[in-house]
């Protein structure tokens, strides 16, 4: 299992929550904000297995299996046991047209052009009204549009820009959308803030295409370094899966499915970066999207690692990564670079390839992003730390 999903699943460690068998479902209580759940802490309650449908009730026991408690699902994945259990982009009761406009929100946020343009497409063929694109695209204020649409965008933008959702846009979010859309919708806005493999291939869209609403940012058509087959900065290969009709909008030879031909899922980066450069990779985007309950479970973990307290202060404290190892400077440097400025430099991108070759580079790269996913996704539903524990990012 990848060392990033162990931690989301057992948040700090299993010592540091008392088991319960009951499901409390009050909000509030000491030391928590009014509109987070007790048993959960959160702003959902712990799920409830009998309430559950049959993928959800696999998922919940297996978790229950892994943790030997309801501790497990005090996370995303007992966020997620909320939402949809098949595929969200195709069969989340929100419908496509709401999910559409979600994606575009991640994308409009991320600067991604490629996932952008693909989707406007989408989204207009799926109904979303031009008015409502151009507030995402324009980055204009959210009104005049119906209570769903609005809802949705100011929840992805106060995820991505203030990295804190209001009680009040929670509340009118959960109150517009209902639980089930709601935690779909907080999926895709959180995956799609943070394509970090698009971004770190440099991925463009072909020669020529044209975009129905094109995003106001500056876009160099063809770099010096991207390849002009794949449109990216990976050799194209051949192995790719045919796209499916209705559902694959990017072109052959491009975007994820040829991306992923690269990629191993992070297989190999224990041995070929490192379990404390990994814990690092947690840690920058837990600092940039200020996760408390990121950060505090996993720089604990990340010292036991080995990783250098000089690394941890940098990041912790936003210095400039001067002293540390190239290696730790890296990761740090990946991180920044794809998740604040939405961009990775030519001479970033040779060093890291450089250093940790092109298949690990990428998986890092892409673990980063997963780990902001993650983080956006605690962010939208307020997740606390267990009782006692004392936080250790400052805010």
């Amino acid at each position: 299992m990848k060392y990033n999903r162990l931690l989301a699943l057992t948040l700090i460690t299993s010592s540091l929550w008392l088991a319960a068998c009951t499901h409390v479902t009050a909000q509030g209580g000491p030391g928590l904000p009014p509109d987070v759940y007790a048993d959960s802490r959160n702003r959902l309650p712990l799920p409830v297995r009998d309430e559950l449908d049959a993928r959800h009730k696999q998922t919940y026991d297996a978790i229950i299996e892994r943790t030997g408690s309801v501790e497990g699902l005090r996370s995303i994945e007992g966020i997620a046991l909320h939402g949809s259990s098949g595929n969200i982009r195709f069969e989340s009761p929100a419908g496509r047209r709401l999910i559409e406009l979600a994606i575009l929100v991640g994308a409009r946020h991320n600067e991604q052009n490629f996932e952008w343009s693909l989707h406007v497409g989408a989204a207009i063929d799926e109904g979303l009204e031009m008015e409502i694109i151009d507030i995402v695209r324009l980055m204009q204020p959210p009104v005049g549009i119906g209570e769903k649409e609005a809802a949705i965008i100011a929840l992805g933008r106060e995820m991505n820009e203030q990295h804190r959702v209001s009680p009040e846009t929670f509340a009118r979010a959960h109150k517009a959308l209902g639980t089930v859309s709601l935690v779909d919708l907080a999926v895709t806005l959180a995956y799609r803030s943070n394509q970090t493999n698009l971004v770190w291939v440099d991925q463009h869209m072909p020669l020529g295409y044209e975009v129905q609403a094109e995003l106001p940012i500056e876009i160099i058509e063809s770099p010096p370094d991207i390849f002009p087959q794949s449109r990216s900065r990976l050799r194209q290969k051949e192995g790719q899966r045919p796209p499916t009709p209705g559902r694959t909008l990017a072109p052959y030879g491009m975007g994820p499915g040829q991306i992923a031909l690269t990629q191993t899922g992070g297989k190999y980066l224990d041995i070929m970066v490192g379990k404390p450069l990994r814990a690092l990779a947690r840690l920058v985007p837990a600092r940039i999207l200020n996760q408390q309950v990121m950060w505090t479970e996993t720089e604990p973990e990340a010292r036991r690692l080995g990783l250098s307290n000089a690394a941890i202060e940098v990041v912790r404290d936003n210095k400039p990564t001067t002293g540390l190892t190239e290696r730790e400077a890296m990761v740090i440097q990946m991180g920044r670079e794809l998740l604040s400025e939405h961009r990775v430099a030519p001479a970033t991108y040779v060093k890291a390839v450089d250093m940790f070759g092109e298949r690990d580079a990428l998986d890092l790269a892409t673990e980063i992003g997963e780990n902001a996913r993650e983080a956006g996704i605690l962010t939208i539903f307020d997740q606390q730390l267990p009782e006692g524990v004392e936080p250790l990012l400052p805010m």
